[in-house]
């Protein structure tokens, strides 16, 4: 298993490099061509992505839209699409050559994060996989703070290192998801920020099954236990790709902290904050839907 993973990695090392010379908008379109071939290749996430595009718009988004495959079909691939600009942006990064597209992120509402950061009791930023996730972790790492982020370890563990390598380049922390709420607490008491991908399906005692987009799906209870345990503050922040002609640039957006339930029963708090912390992804995806990741099973065992 282990020689299979460290091929597989130096074949990734290997034909990543020749994309990561290019100039950044001939990169991009690249990207743009090995999503499209993900997309018709990888059957399974594209009718994946397909039927939770179709399911969504008919119970949220708008109603009349996807009696028509055409327009699910559509939004899946630019989904696609989009995972392949992000993934030439990173491998760009990760070999040296990203300092233009960290340069074009654009940062809107700084103000809102050193406010929360001045309460003292460290910042739980609260996001999704909408645009390019990663890419936003490094940016906020060299521009505003650093920051540790909660993630699944890699089950390649020499792929699993380089991923944690080009994190901790631009001064972030990983924080595995096994064993996660020592190193959380840790960086909370520290007056530090931790960031949180909160919409993926997680199992039934991690979390409460809410309404998303117009579905029940079993949603994430960490984000609100930790801010009612620590007094952190709760602190949305996205990123979007631009329109084209701007498509290289990057806006990332920090919303105002999030107020907590005033709920006395306690379930009920913490549920009605888990719905709250929901609402901005959602949001997101009503706004940007290509720019989310529509091939995961959100709505699995819900």
């Amino acid at each position: 298993m282990k020689i299979r993973w460290l091929f597989t990695t130096s074949l990734i090392i290997a034909f990543s490099f020749p994309l990561a010379i290019l100039p950044h908008r001939l990169a991009l379109k690249v990207g743009e061509i090995l999503g499209l071939l993900v997309f018709y290749i990888w059957q399974d996430r594209r009718k994946i992505a397909i039927e939770n595009i179709k399911k969504t718009y008919a119970n949220k988004l708008t109603p009349l839209a996807v009696s028509n495959r055409t327009i699910a079909v559509s939004i899946a691939r630019e989904t696609f699409k989009n995972l392949g600009r992000s993934f030439a942006e990173i491998i760009k990064i990760y070999w040296g050559y990203g300092k233009g597209i960290i340069d074009n992120v654009e940062i809107r509402g700084i103000d809102n994060y050193l406010n929360a950061k001045s309460k003292n009791k460290g910042v739980i930023f609260i996001t999704g996989h909408c645009g390019n996730w990663e890419l936003m972790a490094l940016v906020f790492g060299v521009k505003v703070d650093n920051v540790s982020v909660v993630a699944r370890t890699q089950d390649n563990i020499y792929l699993n290192r380089l991923i944690e390598n080009v994190r901790a380049r631009y001064g972030n922390n990983v924080i595995y998801k096994k064993g996660a709420l020592k190193g959380m607490m840790r960086e909370l008491k520290k007056n530090r920020g931790i960031g949180i991908l909160m919409d993926q399906a997680v199992l039934k005692d991690e979390g409460y099954k809410i309404d998303f987009l117009g579905r029940p799906a079993w949603t994430s209870k960490m984000p609100a236990l930790m801010a009612r345990k620590t007094g952190a503050a709760v602190i949305p922040i996205f990123i979007n790709r631009l329109d084209e002609p701007n498509a290289h640039k990057h806006v990332i957006n920090i919303y105002p902290e999030v107020i907590l339930s005033e709920k006395e029963d306690v379930e009920k708090a913490l549920i009605e904050d888990t719905k709250r912390f929901s609402e901005f992804i959602e949001d997101y995806i009503e706004q940007h839907p290509s720019e989310w990741l529509w091939i995961h099973r959100r709505w699995k065992r819900a």
